[in-house]
């Protein structure tokens, strides 16, 4: 069986029209093409981050680790006034370089709590839509239909 490129779009969550449809092979060979720094440890922002991550480490062969903020609900809307830590974070090297995971950036917030919580190792921040350091997909706009959250 092979994979398929193409999905038919589907309503956004939050209502604001059809989201744009990428599957696996689109997202990973994406990955695959972009040019990211020498790290030693991938770190994904749970939960949105932690397929984007599972791949991305799986393609650079290193380490996976998750950090578990919430900010945002399911329809993308926040539920609280800022990113919320809810567990303690994974505890890394000093001086690792770290490669920092999410799904989308919307206002930078929860990259910046995260990126907080290892002031002793050298963070890259890395989204697939959005802002960061480095942008898998920085010319999407609107709201995306990611193959994992069915």
């Amino acid at each position: 069986m092979g994979t398929h490129t193409e999905e038919r779009g589907r309503p956004a969550r939050d209502g604001g029209g059809v989201a744009t449809p990428l599957a696996f092979d689109v997202i990973s060979g994406r990955l695959r093409e972009l040019d990211i720094p020498t790290c030693d440890v991938v770190v994904g922002i749970a939960s949105g981050g932690t397929v984007p991550a599972a791949l991305v480490a799986h393609q650079l062969g290193l380490p996976l680790a998750l950090v578990k903020l919430n900010f945002r609900d399911e329809d993308n809307v926040p539920r609280r006034p800022r990113p919320e830590l809810l567990e303690a974070p994974p505890t890394l090297a000093p001086g690792a370089r770290v490669l920092l995971v999410d799904e989308v950036s919307v206002t930078g917030a929860t990259l910046a709590a995260a990126t907080a919580l290892f002031p002793a190792q050298r963070v890259t921040t890395l989204v697939l839509k959005g802002e960061a350091d480095v942008v898998a997909f920085p010319d999407l706009e609107g709201c995306v239909a990611w193959p994992w959250k069915g």
